[in-house]
């Protein structure tokens, strides 16, 4: 996690009148407003969250993945990449991959991938927007069902304050899927705009290691660890822009692999989506805002 600012420490050791400039600057400046209720200020936040569900889907944008191979000396031994374009079913994100390895994707692959896709806008549209579709992660305002919360503080995020919290999984949480199972084992922290009450920032890491079928398929290990972002675009809606990870896993009881994956998201454009064009899950994009 990320080191905290400690600013004028001089003044905490000296009178007033000779702490530095900008330590009698905060002393005269009004008092922050007290914290928000925690528990509150997370419904707020899944309200917010369902609320741009709909505008969401009004938008599209490229996603840009590089997944790096690392072996036990942690030298890297493979480089892989995956160039998507993204949009948004019933509050669920679907991705079409247009390329690999910075190579357009050849017809065979093309029409395999609009198989799968279509498939998957299917799925979406009748999977609840609060349940994640088979093979994509939790979602963000699921996962803040089933956390502990603690230590709630103020700081500046980008440039806008945000409220930060830490978060445990509890272990007594009624959960469904592998996704939710999983998250049961992840602990971190969470930076909530204060302003339009969304995520901004996420950061977690196993605390334990979490077995797959008992751990016969996959076990995933403790101190694998990810961050998420989301940003304001064009003054209207919070989208994804990026994230990061690191996972150690065991495949099979005997395939160690070790991963660090980095997604860009960017190009964000509206668009409107024709009957038959949703069914084959192709965004027609409108000029931009």
């Amino acid at each position: 996690m990320r080191a905290r600012r400690f600013l004028c420490l001089a003044g905490f050791m000296t009178p007033l009148l000779l702490a530095p400039p900008g330590c009698a600057q905060s002393a005269a400046s009004p008092p922050s407003p007290p914290i928000p209720d925690i528990h509150q200020l997370l419904r707020e936040v899944q309200d917010h969250q369902k609320a741009m569900e709909k505008v969401r889907e009004n938008y599209t944008y490229s996603s840009m993945q590089t997944t790096q191979d690392i072996d036990a000396k942690g030298q890297v031994t493979q480089t892989k990449s995956e160039q998507g374009e993204d949009f948004f079913v019933n509050g669920h994100v679907i991705e079409r991959t247009v390329k690999k390895n910075g190579q357009p994707l050849d017809d065979h692959d093309q029409q395999k991938e609009t198989e799968r896709v279509t498939k998957l806008v299917e799925k979406a549209q009748k999977t609840p927007p609060d349940q994640p579709l088979e093979g994509q992660t939790i979602r963000v305002s699921r996962l803040l069902d089933i956390m502990d919360v603690r230590n709630p503080r103020r700081e500046n995020w980008r440039g806008r304050p945000a409220i930060v919290i830490d978060f445990v999984g509890r272990k007594n949480a009624q959960t469904h899927g592998l996704a939710e199972d999983a998250s049961k084992k992840l602990s971190g922290t969470i930076w909530i705009d204060e302003a339009d009450r969304q995520v901004a920032h996420l950061e977690v890491m196993f605390n334990d290691n979490f077995k797959v079928a008992g751990g016969l398929f996959a076990s995933v290990q403790k101190g694998s660890h990810f961050r998420f972002d989301q940003e304001l675009v064009n003054g209207e809606i919070w989208l994804p822009t990026g994230a990061e990870g690191t996972v150690d896993a065991r495949l099979l009881l005997v395939k160690n692999l070790r991963q660090h994956f980095i997604e860009s998201d960017y190009d964000y454009k509206r668009f409107h989506v024709e009957a038959q064009e949703t069914k084959g899950g192709k965004p027609v994009a409108d000029k931009k805002p």
